[in-house]
């Protein structure tokens, strides 16, 4: 079985985002027979705080699903999680991060509360980060750089 990175679908998302005039992150969720959910950032659109691109993806994957835990499903997102989201990728006992652009701001996993390395967290998932984090930077960068 071979690799199949689905970070392109989260940059279409966060590129949909983007032309919302949301900030453009987008997330996917994959299981075995492929994606089952996708979101880009919905705070403005909705006037919803949490309206981030993984807590509605994984809102959608649980209501696809019917269920209330992804175990053995798989998040893509362009920005590494805050630690809203990452607490909501604990909760949701996501099997595998990957995620794009690190955020040294306001990430929650590699930096800033890193959530996973916790002893509250009941679950922490397999991590990977950089993946298409230069063009994840890029749309960040000229989103921000056009409203200074």
């Amino acid at each position: 079985m071979s690799f199949k990175s689905y970070m392109d679908e989260a940059l279409a998302e966060a590129r949909a985002a983007q032309d919302r005039g949301e900030v453009p992150v987008g997330a996917v969720i994959v299981g075995p027979d492929g994606i089952i959910a996708r979101s880009g950032n919905r705070t403005r659109e909705l006037n919803d705080p949490t309206a981030h691109a993984e807590i509605l993806a994984i809102r959608g994957a649980c209501q696809a699903l019917g269920q209330e835990r992804l175990s053995g499903f798989d998040l893509y997102v362009t920005l590494e999680p805050c630690p809203m989201c990452a607490a909501a990728i604990s909760h949701a006992r996501i099997a595998r991060l990957y995620y794009g652009a690190g955020d040294p701001k306001s990430g929650g996993v590699a930096q800033g509360a890193k959530v996973f390395s916790h002893p509250q967290c009941h679950h922490a998932p397999e991590i990977y980060d950089g993946i298409a984090a230069d063009a994840s930077e890029e749309l960040l960068k000229a989103f921000f750089a056009q409203r200074r």
